[in-house]
């Protein structure tokens, strides 16, 4: 009777573990996400009120140890004219809010690899990849062509597969003068161009301080010069969009500032 009790007992107890070890290994969005991105050493971080509101704060950071510390003074930011939705970046996919699709007027929320610089100069101050944008080179944000998301030279590319993209990156000769793309840089979302997840997704110029966008970040040219001469290529860093809500919810798991240095 009692050997019976004990294995019962026992049998309890290691259902009981099993359980535990079972809802922890499954757990969403825990410390594993941030693996994604524990190799970034510079973080670029905008955050808004609510998913909705079309304009933030950016911030620049740098990792000493596991902290990160400002390195500039919070600077406005406009995004997309609807405001976020979840992208498709390091973190891992969620539902917790809007989810980005093509043409949404919503900006990438999350975290994301930052890629190319590109503008109209033939060269500029950034250790970054530049590319000098030529009146050929569009964004391909048409839907099922094997270029979409991708910035081509439109006279090197198969017309087909560039047909009906409406993202020319020389918007000054393209758009009356437009100096949007002056300067910018890629924020890699949807990187291996999932089709109908969202395309052309960059930091760049603002026309003005009220002008949100069509899902890009955008600020003034003096905050674009500063983040251009200070990412570092080898420091792996990072683009970081949520709202406060989110922010909060997710700041400690994803590793990411701490609130008392948050914009």
């Amino acid at each position: 009777m009692i050997h019976a009790f004990r294995c019962a007992l026992l049998r309890s107890i290691v259902g009981l573990a099993l359980v535990v070890l079972a809802g922890c290994a499954s757990s969403p969005d825990r410390p594993g996400d941030a693996a994604a991105w524990k190799d970034a050493r510079q973080l670029v971080l905008v955050v808004t009120d609510d998913w909705n509101t079309d304009h933030g704060r950016l911030r620049a950071y740098e990792r000493h140890g596991d902290a990160w510390q400002p390195v500039a003074d919070a600077a406005p930011v406009t995004v997309g004219r609807a405001g976020a939705a979840w992208g498709v970046g390091l973190h891992a996919p969620r539902s917790d809010g809007p989810v980005k699709h093509e043409g949404d007027g919503r900006s990438a929320a999350g975290v994301f690899r930052i890629g190319e610089a590109f503008g109209y100069a033939g060269q500029v101050d950034t250790a970054l990849s530049y590319r000098a944008l030529t009146v050929s080179d569009y964004c391909v944000d048409v839907d099922g062509s094997p270029l979409y998301n991708r910035i081509v030279d439109a006279n090197k590319e198969d017309p087909k597969a560039v047909a009906g993209s409406t993202e020319a990156m020389r918007l000054d000769l393209h758009g009356h003068g437009d100096q949007r793309y002056k300067l910018g840089f890629v924020i890699e979302h949807n990187p291996d161009g999932r089709r109908g997840a969202g395309s052309c997704i960059f930091a760049h110029l603002w026309r003005s301080p009220t002008d949100n966008t069509a899902g890009c970040t955008a600020m003034d040219e003096a905050a674009m010069r500063r983040l251009l001469g200070w990412l570092r290529p080898e420091q792996h860093p990072v683009f970081v969009l949520l709202p406060r809500e989110a922010y909060t919810e997710l700041q400690r798991d994803w590793a990411l500032p701490t609130p008392d240095v948050v914009p």
